[in-house]
């Protein structure tokens, strides 16, 4: 028999806003420290190969285990491990600035703690995305909206972040802003503690069937994905052109700011842009996209978001111009996660949610770890210009030519009905 769901229990705002809150703090921490980590490196080696070297050791455990991660997320609730990956988020953290203030921390030592950082951040954002339907539902708000809400978070942290980061970093060093970024993680689980209710997350799990082994609840997500066209299709368009957004990233924009003199500040300048403009754009997403044909929305939006920042640091333009580009960009990517995010919601059943969206993510996050590593030894061997530009022109073949493949023509027939969401009421 079916539990009650929480809009027949009474509506709470609650439980959604303390995810947004978790949501906001650790990931502001993670974007403090991509701005500072990789800064610290360079600086430090005045290698751009080690730099990649870095963030490849941070998140190949990332997307390894956040991809094993989703049966005990199911099993266990996402709620325990939220609060248990931030808190170790914030020790790793913490550990690197120790260590380094004692003159303690070779580039070995270095790699396994941020390997540690990553195999925790993966478990903890999955954890805190497979509470949004259950959080949305308990205050009975409509999916896309939620979706469009937690865009707006994540946007709005964005921006903070790598602002905060880059001013940190550009007046009190890299080191201080690691700080900042333990101090985050430590917010992210008192958030979760604080407003999420010690249920959250084990209404649909008990349903599922605690008694399964975990290599049968792996296997049933592997399934689900592997017999969904659609949400395969977005996991490897996504994941080449985060491979291409982890290069810029890691090495790039960072090789960039050294090589054109403007420093960490300027990096800030333009994320920051680019991230109030995504806030904007989230805003109107949550407002109306419901209203709206996804399909040209998703894929018009990924073709602005992402070639012309490759093109722009390429062509070297002034900075006010460069920070123009990126914000245009920034708003255009507003409208794509709460898209991605109802479209994974709406399709894949409530207990399966954990492990489905974990492989999904982590299929789409593979080539992350390869993004750094590839654009430090690409950049080493013939440049930042040449590299910037190829990326750039590979970024806007993906995102174009994909969309003629006849599984995407379903982004707008799947619009949460009780076909794709049987654990729901019907009246959902």
């Amino acid at each position: 028999m079916r539990p009650p769901s929480p809009a027949e229990e009474g509506r709470s705002f609650r439980p959604l806003a303390g995810v947004l809150a978790a949501i906001a703090v650790a990931l502001t921490g993670t974007r403090v420290s991509a701005i500072a980590l990789p800064w610290f490196v360079l600086v430090s080696t005045g290698s751009a190969a080690q730099t990649g070297l870095v963030a490849f050791a941070e998140m190949t455990p990332y997307v390894l285990v956040k991809a094993l991660m989703g049966p005990l997320v199911d099993r266990m609730g996402p709620r325990r491990i939220s609060w248990l990956a931030d808190v170790v988020s914030a020790a790793g953290a913490g550990t690197v600035v120790l260590l380094h203030a004692f003159g303690l921390l070779p580039l070995g030592a270095l790699l396994v703690l941020v390997a540690v950082i990553g195999a925790a951040r993966g478990p903890g954002d999955l954890a805190k995305q497979v509470m949004i339907p259950e959080a949305a539902e308990r205050g009975r708000v409509p999916l896309e909206r939620a979706t469009g809400l937690v865009g707006t978070t994540e946007q709005l942290a964005g921006t903070i972040g790598p602002a905060l980061g880059g001013a940190m970093v550009a007046l009190l060093g890299p080191l201080t802003s690691l700080c900042v970024s333990a101090a985050c993680f430590v917010l992210g689980s008192a958030a979760v503690a604080w407003a999420l209710p010690r249920d959250m997350g084990h209404r649909h799990t008990q349903v599922a069937g605690e008694k399964e082994g975990y290599w049968r609840r792996f296997g049933q997500g592997l399934a689900f994905l592997r017999g969904d066209a659609l949400l395969l299709a977005v996991a490897v368009m996504v994941g080449v052109t985060n491979l291409l957004d982890a290069a810029f990233s890691q090495v790039l924009a960072p090789v960039w700011a050294k090589e054109s003199g403007h420093g960490p500040a300027v990096l800030g300048l333009n994320a920051g842009a680019q991230g109030l403009a995504a806030v904007a754009g989230s805003l109107v997403a949550a407002a109306v996209a419901h209203r709206m044909r996804r399909r040209p929305v998703f894929f018009i939006a990924f073709l602005i978001a992402g070639p012309a920042r490759f093109l722009v640091l390429a062509a070297d333009l002034p900075v006010w111009a460069m920070a123009a580009v990126f914000a245009v960009g920034g708003f255009a990517g507003g409208f794509l996660n709460p898209i991605l995010s109802a479209l994974l919601y709406e399709r894949v059943p409530t207990p399966l949610l954990g492990r489905v969206k974990a492989l999904q993510v982590s299929l789409a996050w593979a080539g992350i770890p390869l993004g750094g590593l590839l654009g430090g030894v690409a950049v080493t061997a013939v440049g930042l210009a040449p590299v910037l530009v190829t990326c750039g022109t590979a970024y806007a073949l993906t995102t174009s030519l994909t969309g003629l493949r006849p599984e995407w023509r379903e982004m707008d027939r799947s619009r949460g009905t009780p076909a794709t969401r049987p654990d729901l009421p019907a009246g959902r």
